[in-house]
């Protein structure tokens, strides 16, 4: 892959890397009621998940979506309905993570699950690997597109779930928690709409 070429894709993998949508949102959301840290195994999922997902995508899963579409349109209404259940959790919660009865945050097993109803991953997924692979080296340019997803992937999630930290202190007050954590889940249900229309 030419240099520039790889440049394009670093930009393409950080621009829809870091832009809201539905991973981010759950950060954003994490970072407040459970802190960096404690979100730091969420943040690695979706790194590892994504990864696996756009490796599978690349390697023979992308053709099996288009010879039999109803696949994806099962997959993108699944991740939908997840979705809006992880939106009403968050939505409901009431209290920081530290406080008696709180839930925990989301593992690394479960964010790198959710990768594969997620519906924007899988557009990622698909227009990377439409976009940047070169049929002459195929298995490269595939890895080559993973490396870059890869290389880009920490430092965009983690910014989401810093900046959800950084307002941890401020939103300790129920009444603020209550309304950003209803916002939230406004939000995440609404990153939906240009996936599943």
């Amino acid at each position: 892959m030419q240099i520039e070429i790889f440049l394009a894709l670093l930009v393409f993998a950080f621009t829809t890397s870091i832009t809201p949508g539905p991973n981010n949102m759950m950060l954003f959301a994490s970072g407040v009621n459970f802190g960096f840290v404690r979100t730091i195994p969420h943040m690695c999922g979706i790194g590892v998940g994504f990864l696996v997902l756009l490796l599978a995508v690349g390697f023979g899963l992308g053709a099996l979506l288009e010879t039999v579409p109803l696949v994806y349109t099962v997959l993108k209404f699944a991740g939908g309905a997840y979705l809006v259940w992880i939106a009403w959790k968050i939505g409901t919660s009431r209290s920081l993570g530290e406080s008696a009865g709180a839930t925990r945050p989301m593992s690394f097993l479960e964010a790198a699950a959710f990768q594969w109803v997620n519906p924007k991953a899988w557009v990622m997924a698909v227009s990377a690997m439409a976009t940047y692979t070169n049929a002459a080296n195929y298995t490269m340019s595939v890895l080559v597109v993973g490396l870059a997803f890869a290389i880009v992937n920490f430092p965009s999630v983690s910014t989401w779930a810093g900046f959800g930290s950084a307002l941890r202190q401020w939103l300790s007050d129920p009444v603020r928690l209550k309304w950003f954590n209803i916002t939230m889940a406004l939000l995440l249900v609404a990153s939906l709409w240009p996936m599943l229309r």
